[in-house]
């Protein structure tokens, strides 16, 4: 299954995103890890380019249900069905939210998980049945340019090891990823798409 794997629009934590991303390869899936701190619009554009099989939200910093929801909103507002999942510490009171977990549902998400639930993660995606993977899907993310781009831009950069970069200008950055490369799909909307 090809896997698109984000950070909240304010959640800066890469460790997260670094040890999903190798449970989900380990499972046998492509991922691509839009890396941390992703606005909501950066998010539904790479969505509407890449056509993943599902979307992955994981948040760290406590706010993952107020930037989660704006993100699940702004997929579905954006006409995109793909399924949508989001886990991790949703709110700062550290317990999960019943009600929380009802307005993602209602917003539009496919699962919500508490925080380290990676148990019912598995679960889930075994019982989801992907399409086989399509000619050009997740266009760029070969192997060799894959990354987890830890940097504040958007995305383009290149680097080898896990590390932080430094935005530049106006949302073009470099990064350090995971695996070594990197690559710029598609401008949307002024923006370079990794």
């Amino acid at each position: 299954m090809n896997i698109l794997l984000t950070g909240t629009a304010s959640d800066s934590h890469t460790w997260n995103l670094v040890y999903l991303q190798l449970f989900l390869e380990e499972l046998g899936h492509r991922v691509h890890n839009l890396g941390p701190c992703v606005p909501e619009d950066l998010l539904a554009c790479v969505c509407a380019d890449r056509g993943p099989d599902l979307v992955v939200v994981s948040s760290v910093n406590g706010h993952g249900y107020r930037d989660g929801l704006g993100a699940v909103r702004a997929l579905r507002g954006s006409g995109s069905t793909v399924p949508v999942v989001i886990g991790g510490k949703l709110g700062v009171a550290g317990e999960a939210d019943p009600r929380q977990r009802a307005r993602l549902l209602d917003a539009g998400a496919d699962a919500v998980f508490d925080d380290g639930d990676a148990g019912r993660l598995r679960a889930y995606l075994g019982s989801v049945a992907a399409p086989p993977a399509r000619a050009g899907s997740m266009a760029g993310d070969a192997r060799a340019g894959a990354g987890v781009m830890a940097g504040a831009g958007a995305r383009a950069g290149a680097g080898a090891g896990v590390g932080a970069g430094a935005g530049v200008g106006a949302r073009a950055g470099a990064g350090a990823g995971v695996g070594a490369g990197a690559g710029v799909g598609a401008g949307v909307g002024g923006r370079a798409v990794a």
